[in-house]
Formats: structure tokens, C-alpha cells, sequence
């Protein structure tokens, strides 16, 4: 799909309801947290503001400190630097999440609103309950580089998720976005560079045999 077919077929599963699940998928700089800010714009004004909202998997990194006590912070965005149990588990709570939206006096915060975490790449870190998720949202974006990750838990998500979209983009350009993004938050250009290729460049080895299980790709 191109992105205009992709951003079309979101606001469709949106519009079927009660409620669609979408998970994007691929390697680092592939353009998934782009598609899924403008999917939720997308949705949200052509059935209503508050109809759509992203929930990054990006919420479940671990803490800096953690990473510093497991040794593993040079190697932020692997596979295990992220809490892939809790994230499963939010999964799970946004699928069902819907069913209460028609009893009354449930709103807000107590009620059936899930609350999920963000990332915040000013502090480069996760914060906690960040993102509201109200029973009536029609359509949640997730978007992440392992939702098709061939290991427990993450095989749990395609029977989940709606649909998953795997985003393809050229290499060249996936890196180029990536040295930018890291020389944005601090990195000089030799030290950007290196993440992108050493440590971003193991993990999109690891997603790129993942499209085989995506519903659908999408050219970034």
C-alpha cells in the first residue's frame, strides 16, 4: 500500500468499529510513528476529534536505570530492553477495552479508561500513564518495532491486533532519518551515525524477516 491507501483503510477500520487494534510494524527510521500520527489526525477528522489515539510500544522501555543495572543501556531498542510482558498486557486491555463504553457513569479516570505509557525522547525515557484510552476510541495505532516478533510473548499480538502493517522503506533513507533523530537528541554526527549502524542496524536485522507475518506492507 502506498501511505494515502494505508491512512484510506485506516479511517475504514475506524468507521466499521466498536473498536480496531492496528499494529505497525518495522525496523528503526522506517516511518512507523509518522503513518501512525497521521492515521490518528486522519480518523479523528473525518469521524470526530478523540476517535483515534496513538500508544507507542515505545512506553515499554526500560527505565535508563534499569538498562545501567542489566548492563544493557548501550544496546537501548534491543529486543529485551523492553517490557514485553506489559506490553502484551496493554494489548490486551485495549482490545477489550471497549466493551464498557455503554455503561453509564464509567468515564474518566476509576472508570474503564486504560491508561498507557509514552516515550519521552526529551529525557529518553518512558513516563507512565501518559496516554489516556477512553472506552468509546474506535481505532488505537500501536506502533513498534517487534509486534511480529517470532518469540514468546510477542507471538501472542497477530491473534490480537486487527491487522498489522509492516513499513518497507529504503535503507539508505532509513539510516539517514536515524542520524538525524539521534543528532536531534544530542549525538554529534559520527556518534549518530554509529548508532544508527551498529545498534539501530541490529535490531532492523531482526524485524526485516517479520514481514512475512504482516497483513498488509506499506511503502514510507
Amino acid at each position: 500500500m502506498t501511505v494515502d491507501e494505508a491512512v484510506a483503510r485506516a479511517v475504514g477500520l475506524a468507521a466499521a468499529g466498536p473498536r480496531a487494534v492496528l499494529g505497525i510494524v518495522g525496523a528503526p527510521g522506517a516511518g512507523k510513528s509518522t503513518l501512525a500520527r497521521r492515521i490518528v489526525v486522519a480518523v479523528d477528522d473525518a469521524l470526530g476529534a478523540g476517535t483515534a489515539v496513538q500508544v507507542p510500544m515505545d512506553g515499554f522501555h526500560l527505565a535508563n536505570a534499569a538498562l545501567d543495572a542489566l548492563g544493557r543501556h548501550d544496546r537501548k531498542g534491543a529486543i529485551d530492553t523492553f517490557d514485553a510482558d506489559g506490553y502484551v498486557a496493554l494489548v490486551r486491555r485495549l482490545v477489550a477495552g471497549h466493551r464498557d463504553a455503554a455503561r453509564p457513569g464509567t468515564e474518566g479516570v476509576g472508570g474503564p479508561v486504560v491508561w498507557a505509557p509514552d516515550f519521552d525522547r526529551r529525557v529518553d525515557e518512558p513516563v507512565a500513564g501518559s496516554i489516556a484510552v477512553p472506552p468509546t476510541v474506535r481505532l488505537v495505532v500501536s506502533e513498534g518495532n517487534y509486534l511480529l516478533d517470532e518469540t514468546t510473548p510477542w507471538t501472542e499480538l497477530p491473534a490480537l491486533l486487527t491487522e498489522t502493517w509492516f513499513c518497507t522503506v529504503d535503507d539508505a533513507v532509513r539510516v539517514d532519518r536515524l542520524v538525524g533523530r539521534h543528532m536531534r537528541h544530542g549525538r554529534d554526527h559520527e556518534e549518530a551515525r554509529r548508532w544508527a549502524v551498529e545498534v539501530d542496524g541490529v535490531n532492523a536485522a531482526r524485524v526485516a524477516p517479520t514481514v512475512t507475518r504482516a497483513s498488509r506492507t506499506v511503502r514510507t
